[in-house]
Order: C-alpha cells, then sequence, then structure tokens
C-alpha cells in the first residue's frame, strides 16, 4: 500500500533526520524532494503546496529549535502534517437515529460500490452488531441486482429483491418499509454507478436522495484514479450532501494521491479503505495510523484489532496449550494456522502493517498467492492418520495426496520440510513465554524464498 510513495518520502527523510541542528538551506532539499514525491504520488498540486509549507515553517520554528534531536522533531512534524492533510481522527459512521439508519452509496461505474455495500454489511454485522438489509437501486446494469443478492447471501444480510423494471425511488421506499418490519438497524441503498457530467442520472440520484432522507450518504470511489478521485468526489459533492468517502482498491495503490487529496480537496472525511477483493476486506480509515505507514512506521495498533476480530480465538488457545505442554505439532495444527494466517489478509497484509517490513510485504506480493490454498488442498488430501504421523508420507501416500490436491511432489516435500521447522520451533518454545517465541521468530529472517516465508504462519502461534 503506496509503497512508491513510502519509499520515495523515507529516502528524502533520511537525509534530514541524523542533522544536529536544522536552517532553512538543509532542509530545503529535503522539502524540494517531498514535493517531488508528493507530486508523483498524485496528490493534488494545492494539497503539496501547504502541505510542504506547513512543514517549512513549524521546521523552522520553536519545537524544533529547542528539541534535543531536531532531525527526529522534523520527521515528527512530516507525521503530524500527514495526518493534518487526512483528517485528524477516525470518523465512524453516525448511525444515532430511529431504525433503520439508511446509508445510501454512490459513485462511479466500476468503483466497486456493490461489493463495498456487502463489505459494509458484514462488518457493522460483526463487529457493531447490526441486523442489515441491503437493497440494490440499480436498474441499468445488468446483473447488478443478482450480484448483491449472492454478496448478501455470503455475508448473512438481509436482502430486499427489487427489479430492473421499477423507479429507484420505487424500491428504496418499500424497502425501508421492509426494513422496519424486520426491525434491522441499518439499510445500505446500493445506486447505478453514474458520471457527474451526466445531468439525468445526477437529477436521479439526488431525487432519489431526497426521497429516503439517507443518515449517511458515502462517495465510494476507486483510489487508483489519483488526484482525480478527489475531484470526481468534489463533483458529486456538489449534487450530492456527502457525508464521507469509501476509498477502494487501496491495497494495489502504490502512489497515495487519492488518500492524500480527498479531504482537502472535498472537506469530506474518508470512512473507510477497501483493501482487498474478499468480504471481509474494508478497514475503518485512521489517519494517525496510515501515516505512521507511510513513513514507514507499521501500524500494530491495525494488526492488533485485526487479530482480535478475525482470529479464532478457541483454535488458538488450544494450539497455545498444545506448545506450553510440548505436545506434537501435526499438520492439522499446521493448515489451522495457515487458515488463519489467510484470514489476516496473509503474508502480504501482515508485513505491511509491521514497522520496516514494506519492502517485505512487497517481495511477498510477489511470491506464488495461490501457496496457501496449495498448501491447505495437500493437507485436506491426507488421511487423519497421516496428518497426526506425517512420517507415514512416503512413496505411494505422495502420489495420492498429490494427485488429489493438483499438486507435484516437490510441492509436498517442501510442505513437509515446512512442517518440520515448525515442530522444532514449537518444541523450542514449550513452557510458553514471549522471549522463547521471538527467539524462534527470529530465526525466520534467514529463511529465503517461498519455503522461508511459508514458515511465517505456523511459526506465529495467534493467542
Amino acid at each position: 500500500m503506496f509503497q512508491s510513495l513510502s519509499d520515495r518520502l523515507s529516502q528524502s527523510l533520511r537525509n534530514v533526520t541524523g542533522k544536529a541542528r536544522l536552517s532553512e538551506e538543509n532542509i530545503q532539499e529535503t522539502l524540494r524532494e517531498v514535493r517531488m514525491a508528493l507530486l508523483e504520488a498524485d496528490v493534488a498540486l494545492p494539497v503539496v503546496k501547504d502541505f510542504v509549507e506547513s512543514i517549512k515553517q513549524r521546521a523552522l520554528g520553536q519545537e524544533v529549535m529547542k528539541s534535543l534531536s531536531p532531525g527526529q522533531a522534523f520527521l515528527k512534524i512530516v507525521q503530524d502534517e500527514l495526518e493534518t492533510v487526512m483528517g485528524s481522527a477516525n470518523e465512524g459512521l453516525d448511525l444515532a437515529t430511529t431504525p433503520p439508519a439508511v446509508i445510501m452509496m454512490a459513485g462511479l461505474q466500476g468503483a466497486g460500490k456493490t461489493t463495498t455495500v456487502a463489505k459494509l454489511a458484514k462488518l457493522l454485522k460483526e463487529r457493531d452488531k447490526k441486523k442489515v438489509t441491503v437493497v440494490s437501486a440499480d436498474i441499468y446494469r445488468p446483473a447488478a441486482i443478482k450480484q448483491l443478492e449472492t454478496l448478501a447471501a455470503e455475508v448473512g444480510a438481509d436482502f430486499f429483491p427489487s427489479d430492473a423494471g421499477q423507479k429507484p425511488i420505487d424500491i428504496v421506499q418499500a424497502a425501508v418499509a421492509h426494513a422496519k418490519i424486520q426491525f434491522s438497524d441499518v439499510l445500505i441503498v446500493d445506486t447505478a454507478g453514474r458520471l457527474a457530467i451526466d445531468q439525468e442520472m445526477m437529477k436521479e440520484i439526488a431525487e432519489l436522495h431526497g426521497a429516503i432522507n439517507p443518515v449517511e450518504t458515502l462517495f465510494v470511489v476507486d483510489a487508483m484514479t489519483g488526484q482525480d478521485a478527489a475531484t470526481t468526489a468534489k463533483a458529486f459533492g456538489e449534487a450530492l450532501p456527502l457525508t464521507g468517502v469509501i476509498l477502494t482498491k487501496v491495497d494495489a495503490d502504490t502512489r497515495g494521491g487519492a488518500a492524500l487529496s480527498v479531504r482537502s480537496v472535498t472537506g469530506k472525511p474518508i470512512k473507510f479503505l477497501g483493501v482487498g477483493e474478499k468480504t471481509a476486506a474494508l478497514d475503518p480509515f485512521h489517519p494517525d495510523r496510515l501515516a505512521s505507514r507511510i513513513l514507514g512506521m507499521g501500524d500494530v495498533l491495525s494488526l492488533i484489532e485485526e487479530a482480535e476480530q478475525k482470529v479464532d480465538k478457541q483454535k488458538a488457545e488450544r494450539l497455545a496449550r498444545k506448545v506450553r505442554k510440548g505436545q506434537r505439532f501435526d499438520l492439522e495444527d499446521f493448515r489451522d494456522q495457515l487458515q488463519q494466517m489467510n484470514n489476516m489478509g496473509g503474508i502480504t497484509g501482515m508485513l505491511d502493517k509491521l514497522p520496516g517490513m514494506g519492502n517485505m510485504a512487497q517481495a511477498a506480493q510477489n511470491l506464488d498467492m495461490k501457496m496457501f490454498a496449495r498448501m491447505e488442498a495437500m493437507i485436506n488430501s491426507m488421511t487423519p492418520d497421516e496428518r497426526r504421523r506425517p512420517e507415514l508420507i512416503q512413496g505411494s501416500r505422495k502420489r495420492r495426496i498429490t494427485q488429489g490436491s493438483g499438486t507435484q511432489v516437490q510441492d509436498l516435500n517442501r510442505l513437509l520440510k515446512q512442517h518440520k521447522q515448525m515442530q522444532k520451533m514449537m518444541k523450542k518454545m514449550k513452557g510458553g513465554g514471549m522471549e522463547k517465541m521471538m527467539r524462534g521468530l527470529g530465526g525466520m529472517g534467514g529463511a529465503g524464498g517461498p519455503g522461508g516465508m511459508g514458515g511465517g504462519p505456523g511459526g506465529l502461534p495467534f493467542r
């Protein structure tokens, strides 16, 4: 996420953090590089100018002059200004109204609105324990209604059916009545994708908004469009009273122009980030945490929150007990760890949030991302006895397992080798204790390539 921006800023700031004294002369070059990094990241020009000027004024002020380590103070200023540009704090949804609280989603075609509706429904259902109804008022795109119905079933949300022959206003008014009968806490309305220049479509969505008076009107926009995302959001904001923005496809955006421009250009807060294709891949937007990640400092708080929400605590505790007692770590335990890692966004998702691991996360993306699926398929193709006693897997058993999972014998040999490494690590951790765990993790750094990375999941007994 925003890797090219992060790399450029980190390189620029490295030149100034060791300075014993800061002056206009010795920060000038750094500020020029920061400006270039932001422009290359497709941040809006007015935002870049204000950002650099604010840093300059504060860097030459008393807070830095009196600091014992001016370079570090300068870095803190850059972090503070990044947070200010993106919005000083997380702004959640305001659902304090008589149920159902109506959330309306607007945006361009292809921005990912329908998928985001399902992601938001899942988040509200699981995190906030809300009963959610979803409805599609998109009567223009073929299969849009069916797509939402499928996604609603996947996330366990109540789906209100609609038809392409109906009028959008009639659809949403009927959905509101249905949500009241169902005692739903929230109704999320998916609208048709439209262009700001399409006057008829913009008029229709404005009328739709007036008919249902939603408590939240969220603009869904593709982060990869850079500062165009902010410009489009501003145009929509002139037709609709937007309450916030959801940036999608952020995980694929190496630049970060949208995240750094939207708040300043539109005056509307970013409320969520779409960070993947899975229905669980929607994160609340925390400016302070993202600023930390952009500067290569990681985001451990989000990682902890993710672990709390997505890790199966019963399985984790069962494995922790086995480790403490020195019991055998078998292939079923290994499969559980793979599943836990997948729930946390895989290797890339975790490394991206750890301080100084941004480059490793980028390298992990180059690995075969189907690796975990293949490993799980091989374990599923084994008998229960083979999972408990991997030493049984020889000769004809290997052929049977690889044929059943559609893999090669060398894939299975690599899996068994990784499992053996995991077993050794678990033995070292017998009796528990963070020190032993950290010593085990320290040995992972030397294991290069897919085999080494594969050591991660089993080596991290989530608790």
